[in-house]
């Protein structure tokens, strides 16, 4: 278990963080999300040890993480750190072994990775060589190959395509079902909303939400309620409730916990035959801009 508490940085003038915490469990997909300069990177960089918070602690399984406990990280920076002329599996090899593998499991590992990201005919390959997907790939595999217990990747999904995403997504989840701790950013939020089963949004240093989706919905107070007449959208102007274009740009309500839908149902049945009337919950989008005031 990584528990971050309390966690505030600042840089000179700038305040990253502002009592930041929040929990990745093993064996969870937490899915980190933030406006840029939320705090984010800062965030995962004191998990890692490369930026030292000014207050607030974190722990590993209860104490604070040693070196030993860091090299069971694995960590996928937003900015490629791999080498551009170095070949591919050499690269592999080499990270796995500065985390502590021996030789021949180094080795072994670079090799299962490559045969999992579909980079085997790429292993003697140069970085520089390779499509912005595949080197997406790769840095994956490094931040992978020495078989961590605790994954903290940094936009993992940008810049790859729809099979390039699916495939990733699935090896998230099968890092997850073996008990690997996972955290990432990303701001692809349609993306986290469907790999991830936690959500930790950050704003101005400060975790505004934090939750698994389903309690989050639960506890937005807020539901969408879309209404047909006779095979038309039905918006009338009602009093307390308000409209709100929807991402195809319709029309649709934002229903709150005290407004009683049997009422809007009589209302919109009066108008003619009811053909559509669908209560939907918040998407993650529509609780991130709650969230962070937008």
């Amino acid at each position: 278990m990584l528990s971050l508490v309390g966690l505030h940085k600042r840089f000179g003038d700038v305040v990253a963080l502002d009592g930041a915490g929040f929990e990745v469990p093993p064996g969870r997909i937490v899915g980190f999300l933030g406006p840029n300069g939320a705090g984010k990177t800062t965030t995962m960089r004191c998990v890692l040890g490369l930026v030292t918070p000014d207050q607030g602690h974190i722990t590993w399984n209860g104490a604070p993480p040693t070196h030993k406990d860091r090299l069971r990280f694995g960590y996928m920076p937003e900015e490629r750190g791999l080498y551009p002329k170095m070949k591919i599996r050499e690269q592999l090899v080499y990270f796995a072994e500065l985390s502590g593998l021996g030789r021949k499991a180094s080795a072994a590992s670079a090799d299962e990775w490559l045969e999992r990201l579909n980079l085997s005919d790429r292993a003697n390959s140069k970085l520089e060589e390779l499509s912005h997907g595949n080197q997406q790939r790769v840095q994956l595999a490094v931040s992978l190959v020495h078989g961590p217990d605790l994954a903290v990747l940094d936009e993992p999904f940008a810049g790859l395509d729809p099979i390039g995403v699916d495939g990733m997504a699935a090896v998230l989840r099968q890092l997850a079902a073996s008990g690997v701790g996972i955290v990432f950013s990303s701001h692809q939020l349609d993306l986290v909303e469907d790999v991830c089963e936690d959500v930790v949004i950050i704003d101005r240093g400060r975790v505004v939400l934090a939750g698994t989706l389903d309690e989050l919905r639960v506890g937005a107070g807020f539901r969408y309620l879309a209404v047909a007449v006779d095979g038309r959208r039905w918006s009338p102007e009602l009093e307390g409730i308000e409209t709100t274009p929807d991402v195809q740009g319709r029309s649709r309500y934002i229903i709150t916990d005290d407004i009683p839908i049997e009422n809007v149902m009589t209302l919109a049945a009066a108008d003619g035959h009811l053909t559509k009337f669908a209560l939907e919950p918040p998407s993650l989008s529509d609780l991130f801009r709650e969230a962070v005031g937008q």
